[in-house]
């Protein structure tokens, strides 16, 4: 069931927004109504398991293995102390 909605935004965008979306074959109801999916969708999967890691750092685990008595908050001091003179 579609329902009505009725959105203030600059009309500049919105011109832009138009000959975007009739360049890629679509309307600019379904444009907004992807970008609505998508955002729901993002959030809802963040609310399943605040715990996910993001899909770019599961691509490289296992790449690096840290020695067991590694120090983050000691890498990032020397590193913030090497790169901007602290």
């Amino acid at each position: 069931m579609n329902t009505k909605l009725t959105l203030s935004l600059n009309k500049e965008i919105i011109e832009k927004a138009k000959i975007y979306a009739k360049g890629t074959g679509r309307s600019l109801s379904e444009m907004v109504e992807n970008y609505f999916k998508n955002l729901v969708s993002k959030a809802e999967k963040n609310t399943d398991d605040s715990n996910d890691i993001d899909e770019r750092l599961k691509r490289i685990t296992g790449i690096v293995t840290l020695p067991d008595d590694f120090d983050i908050e000691k890498a990032k001091e020397e590193y913030h102390k090497e790169k901007y003179g602290l």
